[in-house]
């Protein structure tokens, strides 16, 4: 098995290259622009290994990419590559148009020319999978409802309307030229190594260096959230056996309110890091509700059953066990994360570049 793991350098990516190299034999090949979410300090653990391969593209640059499948000649892709802020697509919608979209056109098109020059044995045996999110599907009316396979698209954001014209063209190739591929659209991630700009770490550093912890509106927002690691596998699990041209939801069965998730790393930091910054007597009091996010989606629900049912995947963490270990992770890494807010992990190169 050879790999093309598309934006590894990521959150999300750097668990499926991880999880590659540590717990399967593939050859992995991870192609990553480095845009600043992508961080190569987060690849550590897998860098040092003969299978790991790293290679500086922009998933926009044909050229490049024909140069990736010939001279890997990967059996899949795993497709993550994407701008995924949602406050940073409504300010600048443009980078999410072109990565999200016109960078997903121009992989599958080069995929589909690798592919489409394979002998038909392999022809027959590779597979592109796309990796989407569930934001795709907007919101949730009831508080019963959960997103199937099959609900509709309602995008609400520049970002979950760029992730969800992403999804339609893979579903395009495949039927309009028999291109082998499949399709997972996720719920809330957290867990290790995610970039700071997003709630869980944003909360946790913030917390630590006694500044505010912005809450959106009334904080009643509902997310399902979903242990990175768990993603991983279930990705790996879709891209190796799942069936052509099906699509997957992938959650954690772990719906919060976004002010309880902001509560519950507040208990834990008075639990596991008891000296405060100087002037806060209780984590709590530094929470803020600050003004909603244009167009906010008010919940998000995943029904998992499919994945689970095909593929007999199920998350391994609740969120109790996944968010204590992420907060643990983040008070055992301060190195990782300082390196990120100071910037110079931006300067760090790991691993084989080709």
């Amino acid at each position: 098995m050879r790999v093309v793991v598309t934006g590894g350098a990521g959150f999300i990516g750097s668990a499926v290259v991880r999880y590659l190299v540590e717990r399967t034999e593939a050859e992995v090949a991870n192609v990553d622009k480095l845009t600043y979410a992508g961080n190569q300090e987060s690849l550590a653990s897998a860098a040092d290994s003969s299978r790991y391969h790293f290679y500086k593209v922009d998933i926009c640059d044909a050229v490049a990419l024909d140069r990736v499948f010939a001279e890997f000649q990967p059996t899949h892709v795993m497709h993550l590559a994407a701008e995924s802020h949602v406050d940073r697509s409504i300010d600048g919608p443009a980078a999410f148009i072109e990565t999200n979209i016109i960078g997903t056109y121009t992989l599958l098109e080069a995929a589909r020319r690798y592919w489409g020059n394979l002998p038909e044995a392999a022809r027959e045996a590779f597979r592109f999978h796309h990796v989407s999110t569930d934001e795709v599907y907007g919101d949730l009316e009831g508080t019963d409802d959960l997103f199937l396979e099959t609900t509709p698209y309602a995008p609400s954001s520049p970002y979950s309307a760029s992730k969800a014209s992403s999804d339609h063209l893979v579903r395009a190739w495949l039927r309009t030229y028999g291109f082998p591929t499949l399709l997972t659209n996720c719920s809330n991630n957290y867990g290790p190594y995610h970039f700071p700009e997003k709630l869980i770490p944003h909360v946790i550093l913030n917390a630590l260096s006694g500044e505010p912890l912005p809450v959106y509106g009334d904080g009643n927002q509902i997310r399902d959230w979903l242990y990175v690691e768990d993603h991983a596998h279930a990705l790996v699990e879709v891209a190796t056996r799942g069936e052509v041209g099906e699509t997957y939801n992938i959650g954690g069965h772990n719906e919060k309110r976004n002010l309880e998730v902001v509560q519950v790393i507040c208990d834990l930091l008075e639990e596991l890091a008891p000296n405060k910054p100087e002037g806060v007597q209780h984590y709590r009091e530094l929470i803020t509700f600050v003004k909603d996010r244009p167009g906010h989606d008010v919940r998000y629900a995943i029904d998992a059953s499919k994945i689970e049912r095909e593929l007999g995947w199920v998350p391994q963490e609740s969120f109790e066990t996944g968010i204590r270990k992420t907060v643990q992770w983040y008070l055992d890494n301060r190195d990782w994360w300082g390196r990120v807010l100071s910037g110079e992990y931006q300067l760090g190169r790991l691993g084989q570049e080709s």
